[in-house]
């Protein structure tokens, strides 16, 4: 691990990178080898499920070294654009009416654009508060405006969640870029790369967890794949994950755990609540019955326990470190 630390920035990327690529061209290539044998249609079907979410990795793979090879503000541009097509999709299968017209503008158009201007621009105790402050107070009184009383609070509330999930969680990804931490320049794209491995690894770990330990799940109407063991043992691989990826990070081996078990708690009890928001819908992906109409594609199924770790993890560090 100290040899890991004393490479160069450009080593250490290229490092990454190259581990990266070659992780997933190995597992595409034992995914493409074992779709081509004869499998029931169920075990099928998983195959092709596993090849789409591949497809996802590779393009999420690819943005990600763009956007750090482009620098800050490019990858604070990529995710303001992932920001908008996530509240799209949320929107779509959301409850509104003409009366709204006006909170949606300003949600997409003015809210959304601002909210990643404060990040790029560095403004940490602006972006921190703008949308649940001021977004929040504007976004009734326009909706009040549009002269519609109909369902009113309903209506407003699911703007305001769309925007809090889908453009402030969300945001403080990019906003891992700007941290400076002491002697840790120019490496903020290991911030987000953490965030992200230490997610995704608890979503996995907990979803093989709850089909070995069959356990009751604690909330079946929503999922039957969430229980409180299967949830902890997501969260310890997380940790583990995490703590493997210290070398890369400005924390020890005892904060990545730490840190890495409570990122990846909060994205997957924040997946929890997004399919209980998919269930009240009627709905099993984001993308839903309406995606021939609106071209959904199902974004926010992917960067929704991202959405609700990244606030938890930008402020933890941030708070912790004083940074």
């Amino acid at each position: 691990m100290g040899e890991l630390r004393s490479l160069t920035v450009s080593q250490q990327v290229g490092l990454l990178f190259v581990a990266l690529f070659g992780v997933l061209a190995l597992v595409t290539a034992i995914a493409s080898l074992r779709s081509l044998r004869d499998a029931p249609p169920e075990v099928a079907e998983r195959h092709q499920r596993l090849r789409r979410d591949l497809r996802a990795v590779w393009v999420g793979t690819v943005v990600f070294w763009v956007a750090w090879a482009s620098g800050a503000f490019v990858a604070t541009l990529l995710t303001g654009l992932v920001s908008f097509v996530a509240l799209r999709e949320f929107i779509t299968l959301s409850h509104t009416t003409r009366g709204d017209h006006r909170s949606l503008i300003a949600a997409f158009f003015v809210a959304l654009p601002l909210q990643y201007l404060f990040v790029a621009r560095q403004h940490a105790n602006l972006f921190t508060v703008f949308i649940p402050v001021y977004v929040f107070a504007a976004l009734p009184v326009l909706s009040a405006l549009g002269n519609d009383p109909r369902r009113f609070l309903e209506r407003t509330a699911k703007i305001q969640w769309g925007m809090m999930v889908c453009v402030y969680g969300l945001s403080h990804a990019p906003a891992l870029l700007l941290l400076a931490f002491p002697g840790y320049e120019e490496r903020g794209a290991f911030l987000v790369l953490y965030l992200v491995l230490v997610v995704a690894a608890a979503q996995i770990a907990q979803e093989a967890a709850s089909r070995w330990l069959r356990r009751r799940p604690v909330a079946r109407q929503i999922s039957r794949s969430f229980s409180w063991r299967a949830w902890a043992l997501g969260c310890a691989a997380a940790g583990v994950v995490g703590t493997l990826m210290y070398w890369s990070t400005p924390f020890k081996a005892g904060q990545a755990f730490a840190i890495g078990f409570i990122a990846g708690g909060c994205g997957t009890l924040g997946e929890l609540a997004m399919k209980a928001m998919k269930r009240d819908a009627g709905v099993r992906h984001w993308a839903g019955r309406t995606a021939s109409v609106t071209g959904a594609v199902g974004l926010l199924d992917r960067v929704a326990p991202l959405c609700f770790a990244a606030p938890v993890f930008f402020h933890s560090v941030r708070w912790y470190f004083g940074v």
